[in-house]
């Protein structure tokens, strides 16, 4: 009798402790699995890009002479194509970029030394800048300046007038906006000013100053390699 006893106590013993084990591992699968936080992957501008650009001009020209001095507006559109790098460092982003494009900025004006009128007209414009932004992730704002370069041609009614290549300056602000995939997006606005010209009295009745400057507001598409 002792001995049914002592075998009923044990296997009674070894039963709850299946029971809790078996209770514990249940309680423990039953525990929802946490979902991992999500983290938002930081973009880094880095790299070489190209893309096209377009947009509208307006500006001024001014034709000075002994006999007078005249002031004409110039406006049109704008298009062509773009190069750079950026380099990413924590939040700032350098740059170069280069760009040219088609222009069909021109404006005319009656007034002295004009003996009838005077045209302006620039037929194509190029830039070569720097580049300083603050990156808030995909979002670039950013400041630009350098070179601007392009042609001036003045012609005054009945002369053959004088067509030159200036180099000048360019500054300006934007922002880019990093689209899917490698695509960015941006919109900008430069000034530039091609300085002078020079037209000898052969060419436009009296020697005569041409001066050319001009406001940009352009959008462009960019790809990043």
């Amino acid at each position: 009798m002792k001995r049914v006893f002592i075998a009923a106590t044990a296997a009674l013993a070894v039963a709850s402790m299946m029971t809790a084990a078996s209770a514990a591992d249940l309680g423990h699968r039953r525990m929802p699995a946490k979902a991992p936080a999500y983290v938002e992957q930081t973009y880094n501008w880095t790299g070489f890009y190209a893309g096209i650009n377009g947009g509208y001009g307006f500006g001024n020209s001014e034709w000075s002479a002994a006999t007078g001095t005249s002031s004409l507006d110039t406006s049109g559109g704008l298009v062509g194509g773009t190069v750079g790098y950026n380099h990413q460092m924590g939040r700032f982003v350098v740059g170069l970029e280069g760009d040219i494009d088609a222009s069909w900025l021109k404006g005319t004006t009656t007034g002295a030394p004009c003996t009838t009128s005077c045209e302006t007209r620039n037929s194509w414009l190029g830039t070569a800048r720097g580049r300083v932004g603050y990156a808030f992730n995909r979002v670039l704002p950013y400041a630009t300046g350098g070179a601007a370069f392009g042609d001036i041609k003045a012609t005054p009614a009945g002369f053959a007038g004088v067509r030159d290549t200036n180099v000048g300056w360019t500054a300006g602000a934007g922002v880019e906006v990093a689209l899917g995939g490698r695509w960015s997006a941006k919109a900008e606005y430069l000034y530039a000013d091609l300085g002078d010209t020079n037209c000898p009295a052969g060419s436009c009745a009296v020697a005569t100053n041409v001066d050319f400057t001009t406001n940009i507001v352009r959008g462009g598409v960019n790809y990043h390699f």
